[in-house]
């Protein structure tokens, strides 16, 4: 195990990544979709016991590893019959006797053609087709979430530097120590409810910069004090899977 993270593979369970954190206080487990088994750790934190406490969670971590499995086959095969919508735009997925995808956005409406002699379910087609979704996405989260940004900056006073969108695998949003912004176009994908709180907790950043209470405090105050029911509801969303 190298100073700052390495994969091992473990006997029952695969890779493992072991990885120290300077915001960790704790030796933890994350286990979650897309992502496989992380071992987080403050530096300097031993690596045989950190080894030790995985051997001795193994029955928990396969047992949630099988269910996060799960959740992974639950990714949409996208098909003609397939039924998805964002705030500016519907897909619609046909065939056609070409030889390659076509993606095309045009008047609300997001088109895929793809070959008629092959399987939709190809997973070629399906990358095709998620890609055209995610592009399309980005459009829409370029002309929506800036707005969001100036206009919660507007009413509650918050300061940024930039905004950046970008299509971020784990995170629905970040914050830099010089207050950029970095917001995920699968917000797009979200209740209007969930992509604002989202919104506010990352301005919440520019003013407290770790989730002690007085993040909490400054977020329930701008989010009608539920914000830790829309964090317990950001929970059935996944940014990679959908």
């Amino acid at each position: 195990m190298n100073k700052h993270s390495s994969v091992i593979e473990v006997e029952g369970l695969g890779p493992v990544l072991f990885k120290a954190n300077p915001r960790c206080k704790r030796l933890s487990i994350r286990i979650k979709p897309g992502e496989g088994v992380l071992v987080a750790f403050p530096p300097g934190f031993s690596a045989k016991k950190a080894m030790n406490f995985v051997l001795e969670k193994r029955s928990w971590i396969h047992k949630n590893l099988q269910k996060i499995r799960e959740r992974e086959q639950a990714l949409t095969i996208f098909d003609e019959q397939t039924r998805f919508k964002t705030r500016s735009f519907e897909l619609r997925i046909e065939r056609q006797a070409r030889q390659n995808v076509r993606v095309q956005l045009e008047d609300g409406l997001l088109r895929v053609f793809y070959p008629e002699h092959l399987n939709v379910a190809n997973a070629p087609i399906q990358e095709s087709i998620r890609y055209g979704i995610e592009e399309a996405m980005r459009l829409e989260a370029k002309r929506v979430l800036p707005h969001k940004v100036n206009q919660f900056c507007g009413q509650y006073g918050f300061r940024v530097n930039q905004v950046f969108i970008k299509n971020l695998k784990s995170r629905w949003g970040s914050c830099s120590s010089v207050n950029n912004i970095n917001l995920n176009l699968h917000l797009m994908r979200l209740p209007d409810h969930l992509a604002d709180y989202v919104v506010l907790h990352e301005l919440c950043h520019t003013v407290e910069k770790n989730h002690g209470p007085g993040f909490w405090r400054l977020l329930d105050s701008v989010c009608g004090q539920r914000a830790r029911h829309l964090a317990k509801e950001m929970r059935q969303y996944r940014t990679t899977i959908y």
